[in-house]
C-alpha cells in the first residue's frame, strides 16, 4: 500500500521485532536496489539492501547499536546514514527516510541519483520507550 504523502507502507510497528529487517523490492521502491528497513531497539531506519562488498543482503545480517553487520563478510554499516563503520567494504549504501506515524511504518525512499546519498531517520514520536 502506497499513500502519496506518507510513502511505502513497510508494516506495523509491532510486526517487526527488535534487530530483525524486512526487505522491500525495488520495484515497489524506485530504487536502483531493494532496501532494507530495520528496527533497532524501537527506532526504524533503512538502508540499500546490498553490500557495497559483496552481493549479500544486509537485511539477514545482524543489527544492533545502530548499525547492520553483512552476513557474508562482517562488515558494518551506520543504519542512520549508511556509512561504512567497518571493513570490508569501502563505500557505504544509500540511507532512506523512515516514518512511524499511528504505530504504522513507512518507507521514504530516495529515489535520486547517488545510491550512498545519506538520509536520516525521521519518527513521528519515540517507539518502543
Amino acid at each position: 500500500m502506497t499513500d502519496i504523502n506518507l510513502g511505502i507502507h513497510v508494516c506495523a510497528v509491532t510486526d517487526l521485532q527488535d534487530g530483525d529487517a524486512v526487505r522491500i523490492p525495488r520495484d515497489e521502491t524506485g530504487t536502483a536496489d531493494d532496501i532494507a528497513v530495520f528496527n533497532d531497539n524501537g527506532e526504524f531506519f533503512a538502508v540499500d539492501d546490498t553490500c557495497t562488498h559483496a552481493q549479500a543482503s544486509l537485511s539477514e545480517g545482524w543489527v544492533e547499536d545502530g548499525q547492520v553487520e553483512c552476513p557474508l563478510h562482517g562488515g558494518t554499516f551506520c543504519l542512520r546514514t549508511g556509512d561504512v563503520l567497518g571493513p570490508p567494504p569501502v563505500r557505504g549504501v544509500g540511507a532512506h527516510r523512515v516514518l512511524v506515524r499511528d504505530e504504522q511504518v513507512w518507507l521514504l525512499p530516495d529515489t535520486g541519483p547517488s545510491s550512498a546519498s545519506p538520509a536520516v531517520s525521521d519518527q513521528d514520536r519515540a517507539v518502543g520507550g
